[in-house]
């Protein structure tokens, strides 16, 4: 592949696709280009073999690093290295020339701790003839997909921290519906030849009182549209019994905790995710006070 005439030259192997190669050493040439790597002929041996700053797939501006862990299997695709590294590249990671077997890249996509996206990892494996790089696992891929979404607390339209409430008289409890807050949002995300698409909607909403009290709904609330009496909310509602003249800054936190369900299909295979959001709101609760 390189004539043997080279001598002492270093041959630099670069993992970076050729958008994103490192510069060749100075007073090299370049050959024997692949779509994922670039054997350079260097002059010295000042040069020692290294890694782009942007690994395939990987955020701009950022290179494979870390573990992501967010307790969800990473997604990891293979893709056999054309052309092969030489017999002498430390790129063949001890394997000689003659065994039977070939390098490929493993790239596997990550899910951030925080959540707020993926990043990319990109190792070289061997493979040896007669066995199959692991195949994609949808409910990975899956899980990739869900972190691309962006899933919030609900969004609290009633009780409202202006509002005023008093004891004995029925709260209505409800929230708006957008995409974002409540549902139905749907995403695809695609890994080596699988494709997955999940939608996630939320499926309850758990009302904390503040004076001890949790109710748990199954829908959104009704809004209030006004009554001539005290009716009580059909759907998601409560009655203080006690003032919040007591609670920390004399008002109760109410907090509302959102159970997402994700349904998803893809890659031959279906299942369900849960993730769980809260917001929360200050509310008064007072007391009516009788004049003689």
């Amino acid at each position: 592949m390189l004539s043997a005439a080279l001598g002492s030259a270093l041959l630099v192997l670069t993992l970076a696709p050729q958008s994103a190669q490192a510069n060749p050493p100075t007073g090299g040439h370049c050959s024997g280009t692949g779509k994922w790597w670039v054997v350079c002929e260097a002059e010295d041996d000042a040069t020692a073999p290294g890694t782009s700053g942007q690994g395939a797939g990987g955020n701009a501006g950022g290179g494979s690093s870390g573990n992501g862990s967010s307790g969800k299997p990473p997604v990891c695709t293979y893709e056999k290295m054309e052309p092969q590294p030489p017999a002498d590249s430390e790129y063949r990671l001890g394997h000689a020339a003659d065994e039977k077997g070939a390098i490929f890249i493993r790239s596997c996509e990550l899910t951030r701790d925080d959540g707020t996206g993926t990043m990319t990892d990109e190792q070289l494996v061997w493979v040896a003839d007669g066995e199959e790089p692991p195949a994609v696992d949808p409910e990975a891929v899956a899980a990739i997909a869900v972190s691309k979404m962006k899933l919030l607390g609900p969004d609290i339209a009633s009780p409202r921290a202006a509002g005023r409430y008093t004891v004995g008289v029925p709260m209505w409890l409800w929230v708006d519906q957008t995409p974002t807050s409540y549902g139905p949002q749907t995403t695809s995300a695609t890994a080596g030849a699988v494709t997955v698409t999940a939608t996630a909607r939320v499926s309850s909403i758990a009302w904390s009182m503040g004076d001890g009290s949790t109710v748990t709904c199954n829908g959104p609330g009704t809004p209030y549209k006004g009554s001539s009496d005290m009716a009580e909310s059909p759907t998601c509602g409560h009655v203080y019994k006690a003032s919040s003249a007591k609670a920390q800054s004399g008002k109760f936190t109410v907090t509302a905790t959102s159970t997402w369900t994700i349904d998803w299909q893809g890659g031959g295979e279906s299942g369900q995710f849960t993730e769980i959001r809260e917001s929360d709101v200050q509310v008064a609760i007072g007391e009516l006070q009788v004049v003689r």
